[in-house]
């Protein structure tokens, strides 16, 4: 038996490895941003913005506070603290038949944690772009 998509993303958060995100995601899996307006089509851009989040967010103080799961979603709340914000959010998870993550849509609060998370994800996706 093939683990949960979830077991799978906490395991990827807990070692803070992006590199496992390949073969999580679906091919055409949908990130929904807190900070983009427009959805992000497609694994490469999932994975880009995942993979810029693993540094942004996934620090000592990142913890899940809750968790609800359904047969084929999840909604993970967490908190962490950057920069001596406090960050209060939730990731939203859809999953296929065959466990392959095809939307994840993050909304956090409040407004100045939203800033600052604008400010250093602009920062990670531009870097990632010039090395591309």
């Amino acid at each position: 038996m093939n683990p949960h998509p979830i077991e799978i993303w906490h395991q990827l958060v807990a070692s803070s490895d992006a590199s496992g995100l390949n073969s999580l995601l679906a091919d055409d899996a949908v990130f929904l941003s807190p900070i983009v307006h427009t959805p992000q089509h497609g694994k490469a851009l999932a994975k880009a913005y995942l993979s810029a989040a693993f540094q942004v967010f996934f620090n000592p103080s990142f913890r899940y506070v809750r968790q609800i799961i359904g047969p084929h979603d999840a909604m993970l709340e967490f908190e962490t603290e950057i920069d001596g914000v406090m960050v209060n959010g939730v990731d939203i998870i859809k999953w296929n038949e065959a466990g392959r993550i095809i939307e994840f849509k993050v909304m956090i609060r409040p407004l100045k944690a939203v800033n600052l998370i604008h400010e250093r994800m602009g920062a990670m996706l531009a870097a990632a772009q010039r090395k591309a």
